[in-house]
């Protein structure tokens, strides 16, 4: 052979090229597959290439959508993928994010992440305490503002904001981590959403094939295979299968992660060869030509494809290193679908002949047998694909080629071993299982349809009989034999892909149940994410175990309370069942401490649709249902002081005055407060609940019931609850009255006392002190007498109070409240004798003992029957007393009863 005897510029004449190119291959790497991350561009993604080996099938994945339903966007293209990080480690475990590691090719170009409001962004949240939260923060609100803007029929669209919301906090964070390194919390934090955003783009890309399918199951026709080519019956093939549809779907999902992750390195990578193939070697060769020395370093005497391997000779130092970083990035190229690319890199490397062997793989397709146009049209694809095919699967079963270029061809030829032998992480195992599931069942479609190719019987029995399924597939996985693999198919993102890309969402419902109930609490992120992909499915109206969507639900909303995003709970206790919506809203509610924020709660929660009359209502009533204290005789005569958690039952009531609709309630509740404290004599937090209750509550309470066009009387619940509040206005009144008399009889002026023998101008002093002390005590006195009947009527207005007398109620309700019943009887038994022993002791002070006799009649009276709330030991203690006062009356010369003693 001579071909290489031609002029061109040799490597010794090139020292300064090569030594150039050996610097730049220093600086620019490029990741194998699985590795590391690579940093995302900020430019919009290219269209994802349409010439990968399986193009061809994914033309027919997604076919052209009718109008069947507005739930279907067709020709909406979802945001670009971003690469996540791949690592080995289970997301509960505490070092994961240890694994994250610098992009090889972080270094190629990374202005746009430092530039303009992005530096300036970044370099203000590098002060934050967890920059990466300080980003995040912002998902919870946004996606629940997209999750509201979205009607049910554009659940879709919906995807594509919660993509579009995650990448913008992943570019973020980006320009965060390059700043602050892989292994800061940043750096996890954008892994979850990176993750996040990868799930998010699956689960549109398969549901929306789903939903289509599932619309257009009663229009499906088989379609009658003509035979007529490759590409036609395939085609085919895609339109009505819809698992070979959706494993190819996700071959282009991971192929697009993949292709995110490389950009464009190809334009940057260094050969030490320029054009020509193996340039090295043929300037060695013609080195030696020239040279009469017999020592030579063993090299190829042919420069054909195969001569290294038919000769068993190797290649120049340096073009067996430019072969094995192409060969690699060949690779990596095909596995990001990116088969252009890769043939285009081949060329420039002088390499033509290894870009057609990536040509082989197109089905072959004759238009001028089918159409009835005149001119010719150029033939598609491959009319000896299975003579090609053999040959890839000989290629990858050769031991002594690159383990690159035995992946590449096995990639083509559907021949799973090689291809697992550089796969490092689960993405690139799942791409590998379902590009040769692909490959497999087209090839025995062709072969049921009679046009398979006769070289390929020439194939191993088990890639012919192989019956690969989507559940074989993850088998599989189950049992590799990397630990990497294995530890990354325990991750959370991983596991509900796996699950979407089955298609098994009661599976999923029991993973979400036991990572709920695990030890370890979930990534706030993720939960978010569980809780919108319910809702997701919810609204394509799949079948779902309710009780784990709502667990799923309650966890989220409880970590809104924890977190204080009080704007957001209360949509999310919408999506729960009515009863159970009640319950977690009151108890959000209990937390909220701050007045101002209380009027906002209740707006949101009507206007999410929640029942806020039962909400305020429960809040009401778990916070005073907390004091097990019941009601029993007094064994304390002091006033009870009012505690920190009297205090919450009087200020729980405001939850009930923000709306006029609730005044009957408000009214209602707050009785049930107020009767606990007088029963433990805690008449200051009475007297604040009082109070809460605005004056013009019953005018209200009758002026929303005539307003309605009532003309019935009040329900007898409402009218008892009005003259229950009016009761406990008069024992306050009297209480009240009684501590007025009580502090002014205690405060009685002193008589000034004269010394003995005092002096003249003593006693002139002490006269005037005598007047003062006199003018004084005249005024106590009659102060005194008014407050004695004040004290005298308020109390009688207890004892006597009309229509049935204190804490009776008039009318008979539908459904009585044996709670309340007991509670008011127990008060009349409480505070009455209460009422009549201070009554007592303020007109036996004022020597009032007529009076205090005339009590005996009141108590005794069948009209008001208040001796039947006296206890045995309090009619003694009563008939005591006025056994006192008759005494007193009798040392006054009068008869028992206060009369004037008859001769």
């Amino acid at each position: 052979m001579d071909w290489y005897q031609s002029e061109l510029p040799s490597p010794v004449v090139r020292d300064d090229e090569v030594t150039v190119a050996a610097r730049r291959r220093k600086k620019v790497a490029f990741p194998s597959p699985g590795a590391s991350p690579v940093v995302p561009s900020l430019t919009p993604a290219r269209p994802l290439q349409r010439n990968t080996p399986a193009s061809l099938f994914r033309q027919a994945v997604t076919p052209r959508v009718p109008d069947v339903s507005s739930i279907l966007v067709p020709g909406v293209r979802t945001p670009r993928y971003t690469h996540t990080p791949r690592h080995g480690t289970n997301l509960e475990d505490g070092d994961w994010t240890n694994s994250l590691y610098t992009s090889p090719v972080s270094g190629l170009d990374n202005s746009s992440f430092s530039r303009g409001d992005d530096a300036n962004l970044s370099s203000a949240l590098l002060k934050e305490d967890d920059p990466g939260e300080a980003v995040a923060a912002g998902l919870f609100p946004e996606f629940l503002a997209s999750f509201l803007k979205h009607s049910s029929s554009a659940v879709f669209e919906l995807l594509e904001d919660y993509q579009n919301i995650c990448q913008e906090k992943v570019d973020v964070l980006q320009s965060v981590v390059l700043r602050a390194g892989q292994n800061s919390k940043t750096a996890s934090v954008r892994w979850l959403l990176q993750q996040e955003n990868c799930t998010w783009r699956l689960i549109a890309s398969l549901y929306r094939d789903r939903v289509q399918l599932a619309l257009e199951e009663d229009m499906m026709i088989d379609m009658a295979v003509t035979g007529e080519s490759e590409k036609v019956v395939v085609e085919q093939l895609f339109q009505r299968d819809a698992v070979i549809r959706q494993s190819q779907l996700v071959v282009d999902w991971l192929e697009s992660i993949a292709k995110d992750q490389i950009g464009d390195f190809s334009e940057n990578i260094e050969y030490y060869a320029k054009n020509v193939c193996w340039e090295n070697t043929l300037h060695a060769l013609k080195i030696r030509s020239k040279s009469a020395s017999d020592f030579h370093v063993p090299l190829v005497t042919e420069l054909d494809p195969d001569a290294p391997l038919r000769q068993q000779r190797p290649l120049a130092d340096l073009d067996r290193e430019d072969d094995a970083r192409l060969l690699k990035n060949l690779f990596t190229l095909i596995r990001a679908g990116m088969t252009d690319e890769a043939q285009r890199l081949c060329k420039r490397c002088g390499q033509a002949w290894r870009a057609a062997t990536l040509e082989g793989w197109k089905l072959y397709h004759d238009p001028n047998m089918t159409s009835g146009n005149s001119a010719l049209q150029p033939v598609e694809g491959n009319p000896q694909r299975g003579i090609w095919k053999v040959c890839c699967w000989r290629m990858a079963e050769e031991e002594k080629l690159n383990r690159y270029e035995r992946a590449i061809y096995a990639s083509l030829s559907g021949n799973i071993k090689p291809v697992l032998a550089v796969c490092e992480s689960w993405e690139d195992c799942v791409w590998a299982y379902f590009r040769v599931m692909v490959d497999s069942l087209v090839e025995k479609d062709l072969m049921s349809s009679g046009m398979a190719h006769q070289e390929l019987e020439m194939l191993p029995r088990e890639y012919l009989e192989a019956n690969w399924t989507m559940e074989k597939v993850f088998e599989e996985l189950q049992a590799s034999e990397s630990k990497r693999v294995l530890d990354e198919t325990k991750e959370h993102y991983h596991v509900i892909q796996k699950f979407m890309i089955l298609g098994d969402l009661d599976g999923l419902m029991e993973e979400f149940s036991d990572w709920l109930t695990a030890s370890k609490p979930l990534p706030f992120h993720l939960l978010r994410f569980m809780t919108h992909l319910v809702l997701f499915f919810r609204s394509l109206g799949l079948a779902l175990k309710d009780e784990v969507c709502v667990d799923v639900l309650k966890a989220y909303i409880s970590l809104l309370i924890r977190d204080q995003q009080t704007d957001l709970v209360a949509s999310y206790a919408g999506q729960l069942p009515a009863e159970l919506a009640t319950t977690q809203y009151a108890a959000f509610l209990e937390t909220v401490g701050q007045p101002e924020l209380r009027p906002r709660c209740l707006q949101l929660a009507g206007e999410a649709g929640l029942d806020v009359s039962a909400i305020t209502r429960l809040v009401v009533e778990t916070v005073r249902g907390r004091d097990d204290a019941d009601f029993t005789h007094h064994s304390q005569t002091l006033e009870t002081g009012t505690t920190k958690e009297d205090q919450k039952k009087i200020d729980v009531i405001d939850w009930l005055l923000f709306d006029p609709a609730h005044r009957a309630e408000a009214l209602k509740q707050s009785n049930a407060i107020m009767r606990k404290f007088l029963a433990l004599q805690k008449h200051d937090a009475a007297k604040a609940v009082f109070s809460k209750v605005p004056e013009d509550s019953m005018r209200e309470i009758y002026s929303q019931w005539t307003g309605v066009g009532q003309t019935a009387p009040l329900p007898a619940e409402d009218e008892n609850a009005i003259r229950e509040h009016l009761c406990i206005r008069a024992y306050l009144e009297a209480h009240e009255a009684f501590t007025d008399w009580f502090s002014h009889s205690s405060s009685a002026p002193q008589k000034p006392a004269m010394a003995p023998e005092a002096k003249f101008t003593e006693r002139v002093a002490n006269e005037m002190k005598e007047k003062e002390y006199q003018a004084a005590m005249t005024a106590w006195l009659s102060r005194l007498d008014v407050l004695t009947e004040d004290v005298k009527e308020r109390i009688y207005n207890v004892l006597l109070f009309v229509d049935g007398g204190w804490m009776v109620d008039n009318r008979e309700e539908s459904e009585l409240d044996e709670e309340r019943s007991h509670q008011m009887a127990a008060l009349r038994s409480l505070c009455l004798p209460r009422l009549t022993f201070l009554l007592l002791s303020v007109l036996q002070s004022s020597s009032r003992h007529q009076e205090a006799l005339r009590l005996a009649d009141i108590i005794s009276a069948d009209q008001h029957k208040l001796h039947q709330v006296f206890s045995k030991e309090e009619l003694r203690r009563f008939l005591q007393k006025l056994r006192e006062s008759s005494l007193a009356l009798l040392d006054q010369g009068l008869d028992p009863l206060g009369y004037d003693l008859q001769p």
